[in-house]
């Protein structure tokens, strides 16, 4: 039976681990080595970490601290942002990445995901799919180009076609509110795609996680709940599976 993961998703600031509202308004999570031990002890299925300095600002991804989380973090490591090319794939990877998110590259340049699943095996390649609600549509939202006029169903379905292993689909909406997750959204999504689908911004409570695999989702990421409430990850997946949700405890 499919185990359903449960993932913390953090962004990368400033040489710190960071959660975010609605993508602006910062907090603060810790230093990624530290932060990186904590997961390990909390029994995370896998970590997520977005480097939005290298996203928003056009630079290289920081691999001395993808090294330095990779060393401390025995569990699944994603790494996204600032991934424009095969060689920074090649960097994250080297640096300790077993997979690699891909966001506004894969939009502008669906061969982009082609070739490096070609090259790095399907499972591998995470695309990020960034969704806003605009008068009751669902469209696709980039940091850098804003509100675009693409329909998220379809552009995964188009990134599964070009080899891509997963879609991390995160509501900006919903993004660190804790209100729990956009349940639309994911039912838009709930039998369309062949591949994973990770549902993120939102979870307040373990039902949260509950609820969303209800919808469809076969893996949860979530940050705020993580280190600002009094619920552990052991917490989530063991309501989970009072629930009849198959998770690893």
């Amino acid at each position: 039976m499919l185990k359903h993961r449960v993932i913390p998703c953090v962004l990368l600031k400033d040489w710190q681990l960071v959660k975010s509202i609605n993508f602006s308004s910062f907090r603060t999570i810790g230093h990624p080595t530290s932060t990186a031990r904590i997961y390990n002890s909390r029994n995370v299925d896998e970590l997520i970490v977005l480097d939005i300095d290298a996203s928003l600002n056009g630079e290289e991804i920081n691999t001395e601290i993808i090294r330095d989380i990779a060393e401390e973090c025995f569990m699944p490591l994603t790494i996204g942002g600032g991934i424009d090319t095969i060689k920074d794939i090649y960097k994250a990877l080297n640096a300790g990445a077993d997979k690699i998110s891909i966001n506004s590259t894969a939009i502008d340049n669906m061969n982009f995901i082609s070739e490096a699943s070609e090259l790095f095996g399907a499972q591998c390649i995470v695309c990020s799919i960034d969704v806003k609600n605009i008068g009751g549509n669902y469209k696709v939202f980039t940091k850098q180009k804003g509100i675009l006029d693409l329909s998220p169903v379809e552009l995964a379905l188009k990134y599964q076609d070009h080899g891509a292993g997963e879609i991390l689909l995160t509501s900006v909406d919903k993004e660190g509110t804790t209100q729990g997750y956009d349940l639309q959204l994911m039912h838009d999504f709930s039998g369309k795609l062949k591949i994973p689908v990770i549902l993120n911004g939102g979870m307040g409570e373990p039902q949260h996680a509950v609820d969303a695999v209800k919808a469809g989702a076969d893996a949860v990421a979530a940050a705020y709940i993580f280190h600002f409430s009094q619920y552990t990850p052991n917490d989530i997946k063991a309501h989970m599976s009072r629930e009849g949700i198959a998770t690893r405890i």
